[in-house]
């Protein structure tokens, strides 16, 4: 990792005097933290958290869209990429922790009542919370392994992410789905590319309400394109993966 070295070093030198000038000269001004919140808002940059790491003068930023970059603790100097930290002689991805941390709270945000979930019949063994969109191919293709999912114990949560915002088609197909009677079967109908079998009953602002919530989560974390599904631990998995893969991945991480 030499070129990630030596930007880092350069970073910590450049943060080291920064710093240094800052606390001589104005010992009892703002902290730190505010301080590189001002210095962002100048770039129209949405700051979600500031706080500080185990290394004198950076501290981590938190972006809305789930970017992390290190800031000088006077805002005029920032790193972008990950951050290591030897534990055990093993490299831990301090940064990668940070996202995964910060997905899990974005997540808990987001009441389970609103997805649309198939579960297993026995025990469940891990959750997959997968963004959809009805008129995506790989998201149909998807669909086609819930059954396999649910038999290796894994739960998958639907959340509604129309890859074209409100304007698209998927929006206005994805909401009846969250408005019918049966959604399971709603959402699969639509997945085949049939129209919804089941009554659709619900309350339209509601249920428009739901997609929405769930789409601005997407943005939020991060996701782009469907389906994209998050893992309980905060890990994103982008794109199409076959049953086994996702099971082989959640059983690692537990």
């Amino acid at each position: 990792m030499p070129e990630f070295s030596a930007l880092l070093l350069t970073g910590l030198i450049a943060v080291s005097a920064s710093w240094s000038g800052l606390v001589s000269a104005n010992n009892d001004v703002q902290g730190p933290e505010l301080i590189i919140e001002n210095q962002l808002k100048k770039l129209n940059t949405p700051v979600e958290s500031i706080s500080p790491t185990s290394i004198p003068g950076i501290y981590q930023v938190e972006i809305q869209g789930g970017f992390v970059v290190y800031s000088s603790a006077d805002g005029q100097y920032l790193l972008r990429g990950d951050l290591f930290e030897v534990q055990d002689n093993e490299l831990v991805n301090l940064t990668e922790k940070a996202r995964h941390e910060h997905n899990v709270k974005l997540l808990q945000s987001i009441n389970p009542e609103s997805m649309i979930i198939f579960s297993p019949n026995g025990a469940t063994k891990g959750i997959a919370y997968a963004f959809t969109d009805v008129d995506c191919g790989y998201c149909r293709k998807l669909q086609q392994e819930v059954a396999t999912l649910n038999e290796l114990g894994i739960e998958m949560r639907y959340l509604a992410f129309p890859r074209g915002g409100r304007k698209s088609s998927a929006y206005a197909k994805m909401a009846n789905a969250w408005c019918a009677t049966d959604r399971q079967q709603a959402l699969a109908d639509l997945k085949a590319g049939k129209t919804i079998s089941v009554p659709v009953k619900g309350d339209p602002n509601a249920c428009n309400k739901m997609v929405d919530d769930h789409y601005q989560l997407g943005l939020q974390l991060g996701i782009s394109g469907t389906p994209a599904m998050v893992l309980k631990n905060g890990q994103i998995i982008p794109g199409y993966r076959p049953a086994a893969d996702i099971a082989r991945i959640i059983k690692e991480q537990s």
